[in-house]
């Protein structure tokens, strides 16, 4: 089976590289995986070829656990991560917060850099007020990071593309949000931002008997209906139709997934090096979100 190896792709202008496929750590978030069971995922997670982990401030145990059982093989993967509050003894969203947040990550992460660190879904009035911005490039010109990031859609997003400070982005992109398709992407593409695409499963809301009540989730299951995206599958399954569609995109570097289960990860590597869908049914996605684009914003 071809692994990420042979799909290593530029990340932006960065000089990094990136699988085409990364690991969403997530999932490790709490005990549901035991600490044996974290370490056996994340080592296997590099040993099959994925150059890029990412987390997030929010994840619970999830950079603890990267930390624990990663720091002996940092040199082999970037680590991604988002910040922004949730900092003892500090305001969210000030200054001090993404810089000690920064030195919290490095510290649970033992590393003495982050690969990406993203503000996390920050809202525009922040973005615009300069200050968390500014910090986090203080961070990357102290070489605590090397790409300052945002996480986030819609109107944040299309400041932050505009934002040299910004070198990489991480959005939502699947079969049912397609938000960032194709300008946005484009637009990154053209000014060498490295973008991570995140939820390319939607949810995997196919799997579901019922809408869920996530609200994310809820609506891509409206969507999914809405589109008539099952008639397309024809011989693939929904999880192959939907990361083969995401992650050739134009414009993607690379899509996250998150799984606690390995033969999950192996089977999302392999439906990705089959290579991009034919280009009649890649189409056919595109064709039938377009109608709904302005009704239909990313989610967060």
């Amino acid at each position: 089976m071809p692994t990420a190896p042979s799909l290593l792709r530029p990340f932006g202008r960065s000089g990094l590289q990136t699988s085409a496929l990364g690991f969403g750590a997530m999932h490790l978030n709490d005990d549901r995986s035991s600490e044996a069971e974290a370490g056996a995922l994340l080592n296997a997670v590099l040993d099959l070829g994925v150059t890029l982990i990412d987390t997030a401030r929010s994840y619970g145990l999830s950079e603890e656990r990267i930390g624990r059982h990663l720091a002996h093989r940092r040199s082999e993967f970037l680590l991604s991560t988002k910040l922004g509050y949730g900092v003892e003894g500090v305001p969210d969203w000030t200054y001090d917060c993404i810089v000690q947040g920064v030195e919290r990550a490095l510290r649970l992460m033992r590393t003495d850099v982050l690969d990406i660190a993203h503000l996390h879904s920050c809202p525009l009035e922040t973005l615009l007020r300069g200050e968390v911005i500014r910090a986090l490039d203080d961070c990357r010109r102290a070489g605590k990071i090397r790409v300052a990031a945002y996480s986030g859609e819609n109107a944040e997003l299309d400041f932050s593309l505009a934002e040299d400070v910004f070198g990489a982005v991480q959005i939502s992109v699947s079969v049912c949000d397609q938000g960032a398709v194709p300008q946005r992407l484009a637009q990154a593409g053209a000014r060498g931002v490295g973008v991570i695409a995140k939820r390319p499963l939607a949810g995997a809301i196919w799997r579901h008997a019922q809408r869920p009540d996530d609200f994310a989730e809820g609506r891509y299951w409206d969507r999914w209906q809405a589109m008539r995206l099952a008639e397309l599958a024809q011989d693939l399954t929904p999880d192959e139709l939907a990361l083969r569609f995401a992650a050739w995109l134009p414009g993607v570097d690379s899509v996250i997934a998150g799984t606690r289960r390995l033969d999950n990860l192996k089977r999302n590597l392999a439906a990705i090096a089959k290579g991009p869908l034919p280009p009649g049914l890649q189409q056919a996605l595109l064709d039938r979100f377009a109608p709904h684009a302005a009704q239909w914003p990313g989610l967060i």
